[in-house]
């Protein structure tokens, strides 16, 4: 029997609901919380070829690494006897920022989240390295699909939204940063599943997009256009926290390649969803 693609734990997730959506019609995915995965037996998890948790725990944030706290290692403990595949979502913060990061970069998280991060990450290779896949994702810009959205930690587009909410002036330093639509993750993530990518990769835009340029897309129909946001000089603050990351390892697997201009056009058709 041909195995199934893949289970995403979280159904309420902004990541986990836009991968169901997209490709749920042309895929076999189930979509469960944690609670419902637990609740599965071996034999229905072991008919799926990867998992992939979506989910995760506000403790994470802002306390010290726990187990107890790890939703990795908890779907860990019940799929380690199985021949499953999983995929690991970790984080561009594991890295000090810089231009062009490649994944043998230095390692150093930057807060408790992403040290919580590469806790998971060492253990996950420790235990299932021939059947991981760990993703270092960079800034994702996109709308929920799920009504239901559960926000763990803000992400940049939902700054943007509170902002453009309370009507509010702010400053910002135009750093660069890498972004990448949801779009463009989701087309990256099912191709991944096609090639049955295993290992450790960079999934980015792999270019530097302005703060400032992501704003005027993202704007494009708002008729206050940049009432909102004021544009500041800090060399500073820019050398020390404007990133790119280095996608070539995973272009080379995939063959396929994100562009600007994509992540340009999904921002301007969002704007005119939000304004």
């Amino acid at each position: 029997m041909e195995n199934k693609k893949l289970i995403i734990v979280g159904k309420n997730s902004f990541i986990g609901s836009n991968i169901y959506q997209s490709l749920n019609k042309t895929e076999k995915i189930k979509i469960v919380s944690l609670k419902q995965f637990l609740k599965l037996k071996n034999h229905i998890i072991d008919s799926y070829e990867y998992i992939c948790n979506c989910s995760d725990n506000k403790k994470k944030l802002n306390q010290k690494y726990k187990k107890a706290n790890d939703f990795d290692l908890i779907i860990l403990k019940k799929i380690k006897d199985l021949d499953i595949k999983y995929i690991l979502l970790s984080t561009r913060r594991v890295y000090l920022p810089k231009f062009n990061i490649k994944e043998n970069s230095k390692i150093k998280s930057l807060d408790i989240y992403s040290s919580n991060k590469l806790k998971t990450e060492k253990i996950l290779k420790k235990k299932i390295k021939s059947r991981l896949l760990i993703l270092r994702v960079s800034n994702i810009i996109g709308i929920k699909k799920n009504k239901k959205y559960r926000k763990v930690h803000k992400t940049f587009f939902d700054n943007y939204i509170d902002i453009i909410k309370s009507n509010k002036k702010i400053k910002y330093v135009n750093l660069f940063k890498d972004f990448l639509s949801i779009d463009q993750f989701v087309k990256i993530f099912n191709i991944i599943l096609e090639k049955k990518i295993i290992g450790t990769y960079n999934l980015s835009l792999g270019k530097k997009i302005y703060i400032s340029e992501i704003i005027s897309w993202l704007n494009f129909y708002s008729q206050k256009k940049n009432k909102l946001f004021q544009k500041t000089n800090n060399a500073l603050i820019q050398a020390k926290n404007s990133f790119t990351l280095n996608n070539e390892k995973l272009i080379k697997k995939i063959k396929y390649k994100p562009s600007k201009i994509e992540l340009k056009n999904y921002c301007i058709n969002l704007s005119k969803r939000i304004h």
